[in-house]
């Protein structure tokens, strides 16, 4: 295998010199830059990214910081963060960290002394907590926003307010929504949309919750859904809905679009006499279709932007979000 020392011979330079010139090319003259290119290019010599990171006093690691592995929502956001780290020569790690409290916030210091960069998913941490933890190296934050803090984040609240503007076109008079896990920043945004379309609109909205967004939540509430008289569930994430709608099918008390699933599940009860409740946010229903992959992505060219030395052009980015007509299922559903 070809190293450095080979390229440093073929050029005629000192290996100190070969590595800056490929490493550090301003502090080397142009022609010595161009011999060495030359030599490492005819010998094929590949550089070894770990040592080049080292040389600069870093570690070329960057790490992706998620409350939970249980969300299907953090999986094509740490995807799309891994593409673009490695287009740059970036390493990526993944870390289980919920930074809700001091504790947390320790076990969060310990991880930020051996990475270069932080991309933080903390949905429900104190606002402090996360600021001071996120100061400890560049740090981006996803899905959330807190003031002077660089973050991507999603405009769900925006599409769950054109939501319950379709919904309201279909009829609907009583929506229940079921609300996410307390103290998340998301959350607390598509509830307060959510509310704001429903009284411009004139119907009601009866809010379930906070609940974490599992489907065994989601199970768990159908009970308290049946209660309000609804009839259509909007749930906060789409693991909620699918539990809620496993268990309204199991009664048969679930409606989609115009078949019955009291018919379906074989009771002999009229569809007339048992409450139906439609349920959207998931696959076959319309739905807000969160890219999670653009999150990522998005969030990871901040962070490089901010390893360069440099400053993001906009801190605090929204991305757009569509309603999508029939959801096929996860690939970011918030």
């Amino acid at each position: 295998m070809t190293t450095l020392s080979d390229v440093a011979a073929r050029a005629g330079v000192s290996k100190a010199t070969a590595s800056r010139a490929l490493n550090r090319p301003d502090l080397v003259a142009p022609g010595t830059v161009e011999r060495v290119r030359a030599a490492a290019a005819e010998l094929r010599f590949v550089p070894n990214r770990g040592a080049q990171h080292l040389a600069r006093g870093r570690s070329g690691i960057v790490s992706v910081v998620v409350p939970t592995l249980q969300n299907s929502f953090f999986t094509p956001i740490i995807a799309g963060a891994q593409t673009r780290a490695e287009s740059a020569g970036i390493h990526v790690t993944v870390a289980v960290h919920p930074l809700q409290d001091e504790a947390g916030a320790a076990r969060f210091e310990h991880l930020a002394a051996q990475v270069d960069g932080l991309i933080v998913v903390a949905p429900r941490g104190d606002d402090e907590l996360v600021r001071r933890a996120c100061a400890l190296k560049p740090g981006v934050l996803v899905d959330r926003e807190i003031e002077a803090m660089p973050s991507v984040s999603a405009d769900t609240a925006g599409a769950f307010a054109a939501l319950v503007e379709r919904l309201a076109d279909e009829g609907h008079e009583r929506v229940a929504f079921l609300n996410g896990p307390e103290m998340s920043w998301q959350s607390g945004q598509r509830t307060a949309a959510v509310q704001e379309a429903a009284a411009r609109l004139g119907i009601e909205v009866v809010v379930i919750g906070p609940s974490p967004a599992t489907f065994a939540a989601g199970v768990a509430l159908a009970d308290d859904v049946i209660a309000t008289g609804a009839t259509v569930a909007l749930p906060y994430a789409s693991d909620l809905g699918l539990g809620l709608l496993f268990e309204l099918v199991s009664r048969g008390r679930a409606r989609f679009g115009e078949a019955d699933a009291a018919r379906a599940a074989g009771s002999d009860e009229p569809p007339t006499t048992r409450h139906a409740i439609e349920v959207v946010g998931v696959p076959g229903a319309a739905a807000v279709d969160v890219d999670g992959e653009a999150l990522g992505e998005a969030a990871m060219d901040h962070l490089l932007t901010m390893l360069g030395g440099g400053t993001p052009g906009s801190p605090q980015v929204r991305l757009p979000v569509p309603v999508a007509e029939q959801w096929a299922g996860p690939r970011g559903r918030a």
